[in-house]
């Protein structure tokens, strides 16, 4: 599949979709830090705010896999910070590290339970695991966008596929936590609401994220009259606005055992 992150049209929402970004990081204890990645970096501008809270000194590495977005993130290298592209599921780091960080990645990667327990073998004796999912999927913004590819229409092109959501169930994660032999798991959901000004707001911010998924697969034609048809059902399903969009997302943080 082509590379279909657009950097512009994921910031058309910059100051919502950092809220999470900051209350994850919020969890982060900088101390004993000197190692540490960023799974899913994205256009590298929050990874910078990520670097500023570690340690002088602390090597921070952004990973993504879209060149789109590392070619913005390339101004925000140095003192410490570099970038690299490259699909999180390949990620090993065999000397260990002492910070993982992923906001917002994760939920394009299948087979979370083998993910984390990856993720939890990189880790050195007492480093931190601090990941941000969205938890969404069950809201018309989701749903209807799997209806619209199951129509005769885009079911063809897209040979069948709709996206499902990766994303596990709040005390999923807990329990796997645990199961891993993470220590101190912090588990939860938070909502975030953002007051938009019509239902045509919401499929402007879906298009920068759930909708590139189809993008990846369907020939430019196509994915205009798959956005039009999916902007159509949602209107209707949201009405004319303003609309409250209450998006909720999964944070856990924990540490692998000492």
């Amino acid at each position: 599949m082509s590379d279909k992150w657009n950097p512009e049209q994921y910031e058309r929402f910059k100051s919502q979709r950092a809220q999470p970004f900051y209350d994850l990081m919020a969890m982060v204890d900088p101390a004993g830090v000197a190692r540490a990645v960023d799974l899913g970096c994205g256009t590298g501008e929050l990874t910078r705010d990520l670097k500023r809270k570690l340690a002088a000194g602390t090597e921070l590495l952004g990973l993504d896999s879209s060149a789109a977005m590392l070619a913005k993130a390339a101004a925000f290298a140095g003192d410490g910070l570099r970038f690299a592209q490259g699909r999180l599921e390949d990620w090993r780091d065999a000397a260990g590290i002492d910070l993982i960080f992923s906001n917002a990645a994760l939920q394009w990667s299948f087979d979370h339970p083998t993910l984390l327990a990856r993720l939890h073998d990189n880790l050195r004796p007492g480093g931190q695991l601090a990941v941000q999912v969205p938890a969404n999927h069950d809201h018309p913004s989701h749903l209807i966008a799997a209806e619209v590819a199951a129509e005769p229409e885009f079911a063809a092109p897209l040979r069948g596929y709709a996206r499902k959501p990766p994303v596990l169930p709040l005390a999923r994660y807990a329990e796997l936590l645990h199961s891993l032999g993470f220590a101190g798991a912090r588990v939860e959901t938070r909502v975030y609401g953002h007051a938009l000004p019509s239902a045509e707001a919401v499929v402007e911010w879906v298009k920068g994220t759930l909708l590139t998924d189809y993008e990846a697969r369907l020939p430019a034609p196509a994915f205009a009259r798959f956005t039009a048809r999916y902007a159509e059902r949602l209107r209707d399903a949201l009405g004319a606005g303003p609309y409250f969009y209450a998006f909720k997302r999964t944070l856990f943080h924990a540490r692998r055992a000492a």
